[in-house]
């Protein structure tokens, strides 16, 4: 794991949302975010909060069948929320268009899943894992 930044204890959804919502109006448009955690560890959560710091209203949901779920953001750029889950490879990622995504200047990315999308995840995105520790408790690690 890169330089730990920040680890944290979520002990509800809603620590997870704030966290993810203050995390957020920390970074700049053109940051790429990895969430990396297993099913049902809370990265739509994280997603969710994240999302509600950078002013978005819209419902957040998993883009799980749909890959890719974009939001406009209140002031110009947008949001990426990419699940990567049933794409098997760096190729199909690309072939996907990811790079696209990645490379928008005025956009954030947030990507699920981020060991399918392999090298070309950026060298500078922000590393997020979230661990179970219990039925709602969650160890958030921020790392950069």
């Amino acid at each position: 794991m890169d330089n730990i930044s920040q680890k944290i204890i979520s002990c509800c959804e809603q620590d997870t949302e704030n966290f993810a919502a203050k995390l957020a109006q920390t970074l700049t448009p053109g940051t790429v975010v990895t969430l990396e955690g297993d099913l049902g560890a809370g990265k739509t959560v994280f997603a969710r909060g994240f999302a509600r710091g950078l002013g978005i209203t819209d419902p957040v949901s998993s883009p799980t069948y749909t890959i890719v779920q974009e939001y406009p953001l209140p002031q110009s750029g947008r949001l990426y929320h990419m699940d990567l889950y049933r794409i098997d490879s760096a190729a199909a990622a690309l072939a996907f268009g990811v790079d696209e995504f990645f490379d928008d200047s005025n956009a954030f990315s947030l990507v699920e899943w981020p060991a399918r999308a392999g090298e070309l995840i950026p060298d500078t995105a922000v590393k997020i894992f979230i661990r179970h520790l219990s039925e709602t408790e969650r160890e958030i690690i921020v790392s950069f």
